[in-house]
């Protein structure tokens, strides 16, 4: 009886995690069939799948309409920068919080989880006026800032796991060969780091590429704005979306997102999972 039970068990999950997956992927797939369908497709009242007569002429149109490249290129700036910058703040800050147990590390893991807790409309109105006073309103550096922080606490908490997964004996015989805290960090802890960090950076790099309020709010001249903030320029005033070229530069904003993920997944896996259980 058990093993009937067993069977019908394993395959009630794999219809599960089935269903799951094309619940997920619908939206994806109907973006694609969207982005390739001439506009009398668009406009039936009988949607197909399939385009039944596919055409790049929305790609087109989204390139002529709108500045994708120059967005594509903030966008690219930003993200890479605040992934940089959030990984190389939060290794060492990482080490001290797996190493040290002591009120440092408390405090930093009760701001781990706090600032997670608190959602974007709360913040935004003190966090402009913050980069007002500081001039960088309406800037790419100003913009990288905000994502460097706001990706900091699960830099943190993300690296912190991959860092208790490493052996103290090999930090203990370090120090015998006389290496202090520093040389220990780069030289010993680092290289065993860079599965975590490679993943830190590249799941910092989509959460940027991906964010969309911040950059509503604090970049107001067109050719700053990133590629998130420029599709809603394929809304008309009274809010009716030209369809055809939104979903073509839907899609190819998604591209770059979706590549990474799939590189990355195992890893991303994998060090949530070493947060969780040694955190």
């Amino acid at each position: 009886m058990s093993l009937p039970t067993g069977r019908a068990a394993r395959a009630g999950q794999y219809l599960a995690l089935l269903a799951y997956l094309v619940f997920l992927a619908f939206p994806f797939l109907w973006l694609l069939s969207t982005a390739f369908k001439p506009a009398r497709e668009l406009g039936s009242l009988h949607p197909t799948w399939i385009p039944v007569d596919p055409t790049l002429d929305n790609f087109r149109q989204a390139f002529d309409e709108q500045p994708l490249l120059q967005a594509a290129a903030n966008s690219l700036i930003a993200a890479v920068s605040a992934a940089l910058i959030a990984v190389t703040i939060a290794t060492p800050m990482a080490y001290v919080m797996a190493r040290h147990r002591g009120r440092l590390a408390t405090a930093a893991t009760g701001w781990v989880v706090v600032s997670q807790a608190f959602p974007f409309v709360l913040v935004i109105i003190p966090l402009f006026l913050v980069l007002k006073n500081l001039h960088l309103i309406n800037s790419l550096s100003g913009l990288i800032l905000v994502y460097v922080v706001w990706s900091l606490p699960f830099a943190l908490w993300m690296l912190a796991g991959y860092v208790r997964a490493v052996p103290t004996e090999l930090e203990e015989a370090a120090a015998v060969d006389g290496a202090g805290r520093v040389r220990t960090l780069v030289s010993v802890v680092a290289p065993l780091l860079a599965p975590g960090i490679v993943a830190t950076a590249l799941f910092a790099f989509i959460t940027a590429w991906n964010e969309f309020f911040f950059a509503l709010v604090l970049l107001k001249t067109p050719e700053k704005q990133t590629l998130p903030v420029v599709l809603t320029h394929f809304l008309g005033a009274e809010g009716v979306a030209d369809l055809g070229p939104l979903a073509a530069a839907a899609f190819l904003a998604t591209l770059p997102s979706l590549v990474l993920f799939a590189f990355i997944q195992r890893r991303i896996t994998g060090g949530m999972t070493a947060g969780a259980v040694r955190g």
